[in-house]
């Protein structure tokens, strides 16, 4: 009976495609008509288009959540298979979308965050010229991140992967005219294709698994009867089929690949936990190449260089892709290969390890630093890690809840701080903020619920979601020695405690004492974010510019100090503004289009642990979460865990919950409540080594620009040389030798064959020249030379006897 429910069995549902349908039909229509809309009838256009794309595939998405919800949990898994792309031998590739409890919350999450943000984008971006081409991205990005998590096989899967990795070029690199950010750009797809070389691999690897093996006597691939297809110049053979009725065999479907491991009666399991690949593991190998590629995309050691750059976007890219989207791509791939990961512990330890390594090393470096976007961006990347302790531990459903209410807190965090470095005037430093609540009440508020989530205070979600994560690390046996659960505990809870620090640290420095900041733009703080001006008195009336001159207009005239006139039409939800008389003056509150969004998101960020992560110690049965996903994560039941008491498991609650929030927000509110504390200034002057080598993250940037960048320049010059000097040398002496060679062939051409050719005919010819004046015409001639042949003759004949 187990056995028959880990067999996923699919439900035709035909209507799937149409949720990633329409942000791609968004994005093309604003390529199409999006520069002749917005010159025509104003920018509501281009985000209309956007936003109702959004909305619609919001729609189709919770159609079909309420069809899951009201199916029996061994039958939520919907597939809609459109054609096939590819089909050669035992590979077939469908272009087909899946849905299962794993893939639907993802899906929703997508969906729906996205939709705010694209809202908050409207009024953010309002003075953007390209205010078109800002919102084509958008919705191409969001297309392609749908495909991520609702392709059905790796390779549809893979098409996402790649896609949300161009989109996010083109948006952090969207303001291209500064070198800067186009370098950002360009260093976040470089570091990406690292990754993706793994994931590749990986992939590779397992296809040839599932057909055959690595004959270590011969040194050669073997296919195996029955699971590699036709094989030239074999026998064919029928494929093999389990008795649970399950096909065996190469696969790029995740449910069959499922199917095939979870089935006990295939035997497939075994089959792949014995194999070895150069005397590894094959398990382990894949894993491992499966994770380089999560590594990539989800900003891990070593490969998370990429996304504090990225940070050059405009801030909704980085609350978008940087919070709730793709940066959690390699966590939700692991989640889905929960199968394959489970059942080898050297892969989930790599896993764990990296995870908690990088969850303590990027919150060392927020202590420190001063702006605001690169405090939460390498707040991001601790997040991250403690989504791949969750599942590198096997607790695959606590990564999962920790990256949705990741989802919500970082990007209530990351428009949080968008609205704050507006309303001080483009200023990203934090030393240069101060006294905020009294001018953004919203923001400031907003700001403070997602601080206590990410913090892990029980009122909020991000409590939820961490402490389940590091109580499962602490109990964890599934790893390679049973001392490194405990040990990933520790180095969690000092991550945890580290980022309750800096993420009040930035409130208190942001929102607390007195307004640090200057009276008006600055050429520097144009440069920090150049475009978003608008979001305060000119908001409405960029958005109702037509054309690029008149939105870079008023973008100039938004940045110089004036007074507001009603006649330009500024929306109620910008009115509030025109009572600070000028940008250049006080802070100001955001408009309404972006605050309802950062509400919104904080109420998520504060009870969505209440409604899904109800701790089972505290309910006695599992949380509403953990059910809804587990016919998505048939290894998490066959993950060993240690028993202890609930007693214990309150106290480790107590501990994180508790003494490591509350301290790390107690130890920022000392030293950076209100800007009094001499403290840290102190520090600083005592240990100006230590301070240097965390502010300027370790100089890891620094490492990779002598080692990776510089080597690889010198490899590329050193080839550059071989091929001009070498190379080159060779095809030019390689040209010269065959014109050599030609030169000969042709004198002997000319020469011997042209002459003895014609040396040939000219003998002919004179030869018929002469033989010719024997032909008098005269008979007695004739009769003469008869004569002398036969004389001639007779005498040859006695001379020869």
């Amino acid at each position: 009976m187990e056995n028959k429910e880990a067999i996923a069995e699919a439900i035709q549902v035909g209507w799937l495609w149409l949720i990633p349908a329409f942000p791609l039909l968004g994005s093309a229509l604003n390529v199409a008509f999006g520069p002749r809309l917005q010159k025509q009838y104003g920018k509501r256009a281009n985000h209309a288009i956007a936003i109702g794309a959004m909305v619609l595939s919001c729609i189709v998405a919770e159609v079909a959540f309420w069809k899951m919800v009201a199916a029996e949990p061994g039958h939520r898994f919907f597939e809609d298979h459109l054609w096939t792309m590819l089909q050669s031998g035992a590979l077939k590739v469908d272009l087909s979308f899946g849905l299962d409890p794993l893939g639907m919350l993802m899906t929703m999450i997508v969906t729906h965050v996205a939709t705010l943000i694209h809202v908050y984008s409207t009024g953010y971006m309002a003075d953007e010229p390209a205010y078109w081409r800002f919102f084509m991205w958008l919705n191409l990005f969001v297309f392609s991140m749908l495909l991520l998590v609702m392709g059905s096989n790796f390779v549809v899967m893979f098409f996402g992967w790649e896609g949300v990795g161009l989109c996010s070029y083109g948006l952090i690199g969207f303001w291209y005219e500064d070198v800067e950010k186009a370098k950002a750009a360009m260093k976040a797809f470089v570091v990406n294709r690292f990754g993706d070389f793994g994931f590749v691999i990986g992939l590779f690897v397992l296809f040839w698994s599932l057909s055959g093996g690595w004959d270590v006597q011969t040194n050669r691939y073997i296919p195996e009867r029955g699971l590699a297809g036709a094989v030239m110049g074999g026998v064919p053979s029928q494929p093999r089929v389990s008795p649970s009725g399950v096909a065996l065999g190469p696969t790029m479907e995740f449910r069959e690949l499922r199917n095939q491991i979870s089935d006990e009666s295939s035997g497939m399991a075994e089959r792949l936990h014995e194999m070895t690949f150069w005397g590894i593991p094959v398990l382990a190998f894949i894993c491992i190449g499966f994770f380089i590629g999560a590594a990539g995309k989800s900003a891990q050691l070593p490969l998370y260089v990429w996304l504090p750059d990225a940070m050059a976007g405009p801030t909704p890219v980085s609350a978008l892709i940087h919070a709730a989207t793709m940066v959690t791509a390699g966590v939700y791939m692991v989640a889905r290969l929960n199968f394959l990961f489970a059942m080898s512990p050297i892969a989930m330890t790599v896993v764990a390890v990296v995870g908690c390594l990088t969850a303590l090393f990027a919150a060392s470096i927020g202590f420190f630093q001063y702006d605001i976007k690169k405090v939460l961006a390498y707040s991001t990347v601790s997040q991250l890690g403690f989504m791949f302790i969750g599942v590198g531990v096997g607790a695959y459903w606590a990564g999962v809840f920790h990256l949705m209410t990741h989802a919500f807190f970082k990007a209530c965090l990351f428009l949080g701080s968008g609205s704050v470095i507006l309303a001080c005037h483009h200023e990203q430093d934090m030393r240069k903020m101060g006294g905020l609540r009294e001018y953004t009440p919203i923001t400031r508020w907003t700001y403070f619920a997602a601080c206590l989530a990410i913090a892990g205070f029980p009122v909020a979600s991000g409590f939820y979601s961490k402490d389940e994560i590091l109580w499962k690390a602490f109990t964890a046996r599934g790893l390679a020695a049973p001392w490194i659960g405990p040990a990933i505990w520790l180095v969690g809870t000092l991550a945890a405690l580290g980022t309750s620090f800096y993420m009040f640290r930035s409130y208190f420095m942001t929102f607390t004492g007195t307004y640090r900041g200057g009276h008006g733009h600055e050429d520097k703080e144009r440069l920090e974010d150049p475009h978003a001006m608008a979001a305060h008195a000119h908001a409405a009336a960029a958005d109702e510019a037509h054309g690029h001159d008149a939105a870079a207009a008023q973008a100039v005239a938004a940045a110089a100090p004036h007074q507001h006139d009603t006649s330009h039409g500024a929306a109620p939800a910008h009115d509030d503004h025109a009572d600070h008389g000028h940008h250049g003056g006080v802070p100001q509150e955001s408009p309404r289009s972006m605050t309802w969004v950062l509400i919104a998101l904080a109420s998520a960020a504060v009870l969505a642990g209440f409604v899904f992560g109800w701790p089972s110690a505290w309910a006695g049965h599992e949380p509403l979460l953990e059910r809804w996903l587990s016919p998505s994560l048939p290894a998490a039941e066959k993950v060993p865990f240690a028993e202890f008491s609930h007693g214990t498991e309150l106290l480790f609650q107590f501990i994180g919950g508790i003494v490591v929030a509350g301290g790390g927000c107690g130890l920022a509110y000392l030293l950076y409540n209100d800007n009094r504390s001499t403290v840290p200034a102190r520090l600083k002057e005592m240990f100006p080594r230590a301070w240097g080598v965390v502010f300027n993250k370790y100089y890891v940037d620094e490492l990779y620009q002598a080692t990776v960048v510089r080597g690889s320049l010198f490899v590329s010059r050193a080839f550059y040389w071989i091929d001009q000097n070498l190379i080159d040398a060779l095809v030019n002496f390689m040209g010269l030798l065959g014109r050599a060679v030609a030169y000969v062939d042709a004198a002997i051409d000319k020469y011997l064959v042209d002459g003895a050719v014609n040396g040939l005919a000219s003998l002919t010819w004179n030869s018929g020249r002469t033989l010719r004046r024997v032909q008098t015409g005269h008979i007695q001639t004739y009769l003469f030379g008869a004569l002398g042949g036969a004389i001639v003759f007779v005498i040859l004949q006695y001379v020869i006897r």
